[in-house]
C-alpha cells in the first residue's frame, strides 16, 4: 500500500495529504496485511492466534484443564477466536472488558458435489452466505479458502474424531462470475437482476467435469508436510469464495482504503491492536478489569451456531477464566453486572450519491470517526449507560465521535450486540468505523477510520 508522510491528526474529513498521520498508515498497511491473510474465518481466527501467541499469549485447547489467575490466553473454536488478559491481582468479582467482533464475511461458499460445468466450461457449485451484493462478485478474480477435513492415513487424532485431521486451505486466483456481454442483453444498463443460482456460478477452467474435480485444485494448495494430500482424503470441507485483489489506498492525499471483507475484520483487527497494546502496557494498567477480545463465525447468517455469537463461546470461556480464579455463582453475577462489552461491526457513512437514504439529521462521514450505533427497537444494544461509556473513550483517545441511526423508513440491520447481551446479560454499546459499499465484494473506508477505532478500543478496555 502507497502512502504519504503525515503530520498531524484531523477532527473532520480531509483530503490534506499531511492530515494523514503516520500510525494511521502503518494501521492501514496492518490491516491489509491481516486481511490478505484471512480469506476465510478459519484464516482469521487462525491469523489473530498466531498474532496473540507471537506476543506472549497461550494457546490453549478446549479439550484440556485451563490454568487460573493471571496471564494472557487465547482459544480458537472452527472460526471463532478469543483472546483475553488476566491482570496480577484479579479477584472472582473482577468485572471484563470485551471487544466483540466477527470474523465471516457475506459472499459465497462451496457445495457438495461442487464440481459442475457446461459448454466445454468447468465450475463450481456455490451457495450464497449471507447477504453479498451480487452484482460486485462478478468478473473478479476469486479464490476457495477456508478447512478441510482429510483422513490421517498415519492416525494422528489431536482431540479431534479418530482418523482425520483439519488443515487450512486457499488456492489462490482459480475462480470467476463471468458478466453477460451487453451485446447479448441490451437492456444491463436499465436493469440487472441476477439469479443467485444460474447467474453466480464462477468458472474455473475448461473442459469435461466429468475428468475434473475441483477439490483436488484445493488440495493443490496445501503446502509443507501436508502437500501429498490425495482428494480422495478430503472427508469434508467449509470453504468459502474470497476475492483476491490487495488492499489498497488511494484518492486525494491516499486518505481512502478500498479492501475486501473490510466487513468486519476491520473491526477484528482493531481489537486485535488494542488488546496487544493494552497486554504490551505493564501491570499498572486497567488491573481491576479483565480484557478480552472475541471474534464470532456466523454474524452474517444470524450468528446461531456453536462458534457464533448466540452459541455458548463467550459464556465458556467466561466461565472458566471466572472458575480459575475461584468465583462463586454470586461473584460470577456480580462481575458481570458491572462489565461492559463493546461490539464492533462497520456501519453505513452517508452515500453522496444517496444521501436520501440516510437519516436526515445524523450523517455519519467517512473520516470522522468511529460511529455509535442507535436503534429504538434494540437492533442495536446501545444505550444510555453504554453511551457514556463509549463517549468518554473516545474523549480519553482524543478522536472524534459520531452517531448512526437509520432512516425510519429503511430499517436496519444488526449486529453481536443485541445477541450478547440478550445470552449474558452484559451491558453492551455497539460501535464501528464508516464505509461505504457495504457487503460489496470490495468495499471503502477512510485511512484514519480504523486507527481511530482501534484508539477508542485501547480507551475502552482501560476503563
Amino acid at each position: 500500500m502507497e502512502g504519504v508522510k503525515p503530520q498531524s491528526t484531523p477532527s473532520t474529513p480531509s483530503t490534506d495529504p499531511s492530515a494523514v498521520p503516520t500510525a494511521a498508515r502503518e494501521h492501514a498497511d496492518d490491516l491489509a496485511r491481516f486481511v490478505e491473510a484471512s480469506p476465510s474465518s478459519f484464516h482469521a481466527a487462525e491469523e489473530v492466534a498466531r498474532r496473540v501467541t507471537g506476543a506472549g499469549f497461550v494457546r490453549l485447547a478446549e479439550t484440556d484443564a485451563w490454568p487460573g489467575g493471571p496471564g494472557r490466553f487465547v482459544v480458537v473454536r472452527d472460526g471463532s477466536v478469543i483472546a483475553w488478559v488476566v491482570p496480577d491481582g484479579a479477584s472472582p468479582t473482577t468485572p471484563v472488558t470485551v471487544l466483540g467482533a466477527h470474523t465471516d464475511s457475506p459472499g459465497f461458499r462451496l457445495k457438495p458435489r461442487p464440481t459442475t460445468g457446461a459448454h466445454g466450461w468447468l465450475q463450481a457449485g456455490v451457495e450464497v452466505y449471507g447477504g453479498p451484493v451480487l452484482a460486485s462478485w462478478l468478473d473478479r478474480e476469486l479464490e476457495l479458502a477456508g478447512r478441510v477435513v482429510v483422513r490421517d492415513r498415519a492416525g494422528q487424532v489431536g482431540g479431534r474424531p479418530r482418523g482425520t485431521r483439519e488443515l487450512l486451505v486457499r488456492t489462490g486466483p482459480m475462480l470467476r462470475v463471468p458478466h453477460l456481454a451487453i451485446h447479448l442483453d441490451r437492456s444491463v444498463n436499465d436493469s440487472l437482476a441476477l439469479d443467485k443460482q444460474r447467474h453466480t456460478q464462477p468458472v474455473w477452467g475448461l473442459g469435461d467435469p466429468r475428468e475434473h474435480d475441483v477439490l483436488a485444485e484445493v488440495v493443490r494448495g496445501v503446502v509443507g508436510a501436508d502437500a501429498t494430500v490425495d482428494p480422495d482424503d478430503v472427508l469434508g470441507y467449509d470453504l468459502a469464495v474470497a476475492d483476491t485483489q490487495a488492499p489498497r489506498t488511494f484518492g486525494a492525499g491516499g486518505a481512502l482504503l478500498a479492501s475486501g471483507r473490510l466487513d468486519n475484520l476491520l473491526s477484528v483487527h482493531a481489537g486485535l491492536v488494542a488488546l496487544l497494546a493494552h497486554a504490551g502496557a505493564g501491570p499498572d494498567h486497567a488491573a481491576d478489569r479483565i480484557a478480552v477480545l472475541a471474534a464470532f463465525d456466523h454474524e452474517e447468517i444470524g450468528s446461531s451456531s456453536r462458534s457464533g455469537a448466540a452459541g455458548p463461546f463467550l459464556e465458556d470461556v467466561l466461565d472458566r477464566v471466572q472458575a480459575g480464579l475461584g468465583a462463586s455463582a454470586e461473584d460470577v453475577r456480580r462481575a458481570r453486572a458491572a462489565s461492559l462489552v463493546v461490539s464492533s461491526d462497520v456501519g453505513h457513512s452517508v452515500h453522496p450519491n444517496h444521501a436520501e437514504r440516510h437519516d436526515p439529521a445524523n450523517h455519519p462521514v467517512a473520516g470522522g470517526g468511529p460511529i455509535l450505533k442507535i436503534n429504538a427497537n434494540q437492533r442495536y444494544a446501545s444505550d444510555a449507560v453504554g453511551i457514556a461509556a463509549w463517549e468518554a473513550a473516545c474523549a480519553a483517545a482524543g478522536v472524534p465521535s459520531q452517531a448512526f441511526v437509520s432512516n425510519n423508513a429503511i430499517p436496519c440491520g444488526s449486529t453481536i450486540g443485541p445477541i450478547t447481551a440478550t445470552r449474558l446479560g452484559l451491558r453492551t454499546v455497539d460501535v464501528g468505523a464508516a464505509i461505504l459499499s457495504m457487503h460489496s465484494a470490495r468495499e471503502l473506508t477512510a485511512v484514519v477510520d480504523p486507527w481511530y477505532l482501534s484508539r477508542a478500543m485501547r480507551a475502552a478496555l482501560l476503563g
